[in-house]
């Protein structure tokens, strides 16, 4: 992919990076990443998407637009409130970037329907930054399955977690191999426990950053690491998560190489 002189000019700090450059912008444009939620994580992830020229971003979330929304979210507008999220999205990524083909899709995924959506879709990568466990099992069986990197991102109170999976690869863990089952309790919301605003904003970009090394591979590989933010000591970790053998998941998977984070070909 050629890129024009409009676009040579927009993407000029992406392209002098010389880990990045024209090629690495090119293949930005021809990528697609799929976004799950479009709130605290998913409101910076969509900005940063956006203006990075990832040519296609989809985006599925069934919420509208709400006043207490607005402390952290900052996609979304006074004006906005009622409109469902993934069509306010719409909108700002149209102000932001006309080279970006947005998709809304305003349905909530899970456990039934995350394969068959992903099939449809056939995104590059997948960024999750969604309120539920449910919700980010479903979609990481089906990301694990499908072999499509999935950048997973969460947010509570004062801490941060992210973490970039490809369970299908030799020594790379997936999602479960993390987090296990899902756990037997009640699941506390950002509603009950709050969630410093400015918290999300880092997360949200900071999985952006990982859904386009995703696409654009840049410097040193970041699957099966996970990185833990605490914001009341302003303190990052950065562990290594092993992968689990007896995994119920990518357990039994037949691995392949990962030296190379290149998609296999999409018929």
């Amino acid at each position: 992919m050629s890129l024009s002189d409009a676009q040579l000019d927009r993407y000029a700090r992406h392209i002098v990076l010389r880990e990045v450059g024209g090629s690495g912008q090119a293949r930005l444009l021809a990528s697609h990443v799929l976004l799950i939620g479009a709130g605290g994580i998913g409101s910076p992830a969509i900005q940063y998407l956006a203006a990075a020229g990832v040519g296609r971003i989809s985006v599925i979330d069934d919420d509208d637009v709400a006043l207490s929304n607005l402390q952290r979210q900052t996609l979304y507008g006074t004006d906005q409130i009622g409109m469902p999220k993934v069509d306010a999205a719409a909108q700002a990524v149209a102000r932001l970037n006309p080279d970006v083909r947005f998709e809304a899709i305003g349905e909530r995924i899970g456990p039934a329907n995350a394969a068959p959506l992903l099939h449809d879709l056939q995104p590059d990568a997948i960024l999750d930054g969604s309120d539920n466990f449910a919700t980010r099992l479903g979609v990481a069986d089906a990301a694990l399955a499908a072999r499509i990197p999935l950048v997973s991102a969460a947010v509570a109170e004062f801490e941060g977690q992210l973490g970039t999976f490809r369970g299908w690869e030799s020594g790379k863990p997936c999602y479960r191999c993390f987090v296990g089952a899902d756990p037997e309790r009640p699941e506390a919301t950002c509603a009950e426990q709050g969630v410093l605003g400015a918290l999300t904003g880092v997360m949200g970009s900071l999985a952006a950053l990982e859904a386009i090394r995703a696409c654009a591979p840049f410097g040193e590989d970041s699957a099966g690491k996970l990185l833990l933010v605490d914001a009341l000591s302003l303190r990052f970790r950065s562990l290594i998560l092993p992968k689990d053998p007896g995994c119920p998941a990518c357990g039994g998977l037949q691995a392949v190489s990962s030296g190379t984070i290149d998609q296999p070909s999409k018929a």
